[in-house]
């Protein structure tokens, strides 16, 4: 955290998505990245390896959320990253976690479960 904001990354090539996302965070004193495709996602975060929490899209254009989350844990394990979806099957929660994501919501997401989520990995 730097100057008393967390910084979040949203990678989510949905417009509507993106709007929700911020909008469900207003309350935590955050600054924002946004991402359009997972290539994005991975230049953001090296420009800005101080990112504390990932919010990922797993289906997005030019590189998945699934291959993002492994390049980005790769230059940083402790990073947090949570997987987002609304193609949801059966075994997509398991390969977002053994991807190295850290916790995994459906769309349309639950408001207060997302932010239960992340003030825990916060400690806020």
């Amino acid at each position: 955290m730097t100057n008393n904001k967390y910084k979040i990354l949203i990678a989510d090539d949905d417009n509507i998505s993106v709007i929700l996302l911020t909008n469900y965070l207003k309350n935590i004193p955050t600054e924002f990245f946004i991402a359009r495709d997972g290539v994005e996602a991975i230049k953001i975060f090296e420009d800005n390896p101080d990112i504390d929490i990932i919010l990922m899209d797993l289906k997005m254009p030019k590189l998945n959320g699934l291959q993002a989350t492994k390049k980005i844990k790769s230059l940083n394990p402790k990073v947090k990253i949570i997987a987002e979806t609304a193609f949801a099957m059966v075994d997509d929660e398991k390969k977002a976690l053994d991807a190295g994501c850290d916790a995994y919501i459906t769309k349309p997401i639950n408001a207060e479960k997302l932010i239960t989520i992340i003030k825990e990995m916060l400690n806020i």
